[in-house]
């Protein structure tokens, strides 16, 4: 006698294969979700309220409220008022950006090329810094560089500093700070181009009687390109941006956009001004970012 299996086994039947293949469609956009809703309500919200508030009455308060009036005027306004502190931004951000080019290079290279064993050593101590503050990192240069300092004591013993001369509160000290506290950012990308740098490139180059020069030129240079141009835009951006090193280091001879904003939300309260201010440094930066990233993209191609 043949037992016959019984119907309702509990089971449910497989999915035929089209369903299949569409949840496989959906399960990327399925996993983008969390990503896109996070930058959905942290980011595109309040640049909405953002862009809202820089067309504000200007004439208006916090105690009496603000009118949108759609006031463009804000924007040549303050852009007449505060020209030079955009200036000074990008140009102690470029500063400060060639200055850790001079220093973050070499020191990439000879991590990912001449420490051998050492180099996750050294890695620890490029990042080990940023274990700590921010603030505190800035309030130790502020030290390092105050007038009854070791260092300032040794430049006027040497006589490479006037008997009256000082370091801090200077743009070379704002310069310095963006420096030291952005290095970082800069040299892990380069690492992570160096280190997968071919020393075979390197060995036919010099079979091709290249020079040392004319190696890191023609080799190493463009091979390390990725790296330089996704560093050099990490340090570029916040560095344009900040406002705590000209704040600690500096004097309002000094201040930066970012000084000028923070001055314009949390003591003017100034919230049309501050918000169009924030808009025009990050068009600024954005316009500085895709000529940077088409003049790279150019050269790389030639």
């Amino acid at each position: 006698m043949t037992l016959l299996a019984p119907t309702g086994s509990g089971q449910p039947p497989p999915a035929p294969p089209a369903a299949r293949s569409g949840r496989r469609r959906l399960l990327p956009y399925l996993l983008l979700l969390p990503g896109a809703a996070w930058l959905l309500i942290f980011f595109g919200v309040p640049l909405v309220q953002l862009a809202a508030a820089s067309l504000y009455d200007p004439s208006g308060s916090l105690s009496t409220g603000y009118a949108m009036t759609w006031a463009v005027s804000n924007y040549p306004d303050v852009l007449q008022a505060y020209w030079p502190q955009f200036l000074r931004s990008f140009g102690y951000a470029g500063l400060a950006l060639v200055l850790a080019l001079l220093l973050g290079y070499p020191l990439a290279y000879a991590i990912a090329q001449k420490a051998g064993r050492w180099n996750n050593l050294l890695l620890v101590c490029v990042v080990a810094p940023m274990f700590t503050s921010f603030l505190v990192r800035t309030l130790a240069w502020k030290t390092i560089l105050s007038d009854n300092g070791a260092l300032v004591g040794l430049l006027r013993d040497v006589h490479l500093l006037a008997p009256d001369g000082r370091l801090l509160a200077t743009p070379f000290a704002v310069v310095l700070g963006l420096t030291y506290n952005f290095l970082p950012f800069l040299v892990l990308p380069l690492y992570a181009s160096l280190e997968r740098l071919d020393h075979r490139l390197l060995e036919a180059a010099t079979d091709l009687y290249a020079s040392p020069v004319q190696a890191f030129r023609r080799v190493t240079l463009p091979l390390s390109m990725p790296g330089l141009v996704a560093g050099t835009l990490l340090f570029f951006i916040p560095a344009s941006g900040d406002y705590i090193n000209a704040e600690l280091l500096g004097t309002p001879n000094e201040y930066m956009i970012g000084n000028v904003i923070d001055s314009a939300f949390l003591v003017r309260l100034d919230y049309p001004q501050g918000a169009a201010l924030s808009f025009l440094l990050m068009a600024a930066i954005l316009a500085v970012v895709f000529g940077y990233l088409r003049r790279a993209g150019t050269e790389e191609v030639v």
